[in-house]
């Protein structure tokens, strides 16, 4: 059985168990505590009281099924509220009905014997109840109206935050290969062995891109792996001017799942603006996970970007930014700037992995 039918099924059940409890209980309340009194007085007293639930029941589901769906829910409120005057006078005259028709056959005892319709105090009271039972079932239905609406909201936001997060991974893979190409060919100017070698690091790199890039989550080990290859790739265009420390600490086979690329352009603007243009200056990235924390950590000399380079566009830190609100909501913790010598720019990204999963794509 689908998810919608058991639901269904819950929501009949749930209303069958309602209606019996309001027809039983007021006779177990109301059954005198008289040995004189026999199963069948009892069955008599039930059998002219139940038109009073019958009718309930019929008023409430002539609302929850036809006059809320069709007039209220399309703002036909004078039609509405004229219709259930109708509902409720005809309802009053059925238990008269019913109190008169069924009295003449089923009798209670001789002493509790009470012959005749029901009085205009009793009319009013009925009366009363048929409108409180037409509000409860606006209010279950409004209610049930308003859980669906913000269902379809959730489910609505949730379609567009998987549309924007595969727009942003489509983005994200031209950017960032764009960016290694500029390195690569930058490479082959002065030194093409190396870029020989370039090339065979971007095509690990790739792999990661073509293919664990399509899901939302990937094992924090596969994500390391990635930023080392890379890391290496950046490598062999730097000069022995450019200090380069990195220290991961993070276990070779933890598999705690991390947005895959989520650090990538923090690293990558690290070697971007890290190194002058006289080919100096410190790079410093550090990845750790303890304590349900995963930090990725960049510091690197502060040289912003020069107007002859064509490595990026500058979306790269707007797309960490969009996909850290998107997969980290309220779990993420991004501190980044300059130092007060306006030397050094520093990034700190830190990632709660409490409740993360792997969902399907």
């Amino acid at each position: 059985m689908t998810k919608r039918g058991n639901i269904n099924l819950i929501s009949i059940v749930t209303h069958a168990l309602c209606w019996i409890a309001i027809i039983i209980i007021p006779m177990v309340f109301l059954a005198p505590n008289d040995a004189s009194w026999t199963a069948q007085h009892l069955f008599n007293r039930f059998m002219r009281t139940l038109g009073n639930p019958l009718v309930y029941i019929l008023v409430f589901y002539i609302n929850y099924l036809w006059l809320i769906p069709r007039m209220l829910y399309r703002r036909k409120f004078t039609a509405f509220f004229s219709i259930n005057i109708a509902v409720v006078v005809i309802g009053l005259i059925l238990i008269i009905a019913w109190w008169q028709g069924v009295s003449i056959h089923f009798h209670d005892a001789p002493r509790l014997h009470h012959s005749g319709p029901p009085r205009w105090p009793m009319y009013f009271n009925t009366v009363l109840i048929l409108a409180l039972i037409v509000g409860l079932s606006v209010a279950i239905r409004m209610a049930q109206r308003w859980q669906q609406l913000e269902q379809a909201r959730k489910e609505a936001e949730t379609e567009r935050a998987r549309a924007e997060l595969s727009n942003l991974r489509n983005q994200l893979n031209p950017h960032f290969l764009l960016n290694t190409l500029n390195n690569i060919y930058a490479l082959t100017a002065f030194d093409p062995p190396k870029a020989q070698i370039a090339v065979g690091e971007l095509s690990k790199l790739l792999r990661h891109m073509l293919y664990d890039n399509r899901q939302n989550y990937v094992p924090l080990y596969k994500e390391i792996a990635f930023i080392k290859n890379y890391i290496e790739l950046m490598k062999i265009r730097l000069t022995s001017n450019v200090v380069l420390v990195t220290d991961i600490d993070v276990d070779p086979d933890d598999s705690t799942p991390i947005a895959p690329l989520i650090f990538i352009s923090i690293i990558e603007n690290a070697f971007k603006h890290g190194i002058s243009q006289a080919g100096e200056g410190y790079i410093h990235i550090a990845i750790s996970h303890s304590k349900n924390k995963i930090i990725c950590a960049t510091h690197n000399s502060n040289h912003p970007k020069r107007s002859n380079d064509k490595s990026g566009s500058g979306i790269g830190l707007e797309q960490v930014s969009r996909r850290l609100e998107l997969m980290y909501p309220d779990r993420y913790d991004w501190k980044r700037g300059v130092n007060t010598e306006k030397n050094e720019y520093f990034s700190i990204i830190t990632l709660n992995d409490n409740d993360s999963q792997v969902r399907d794509n």
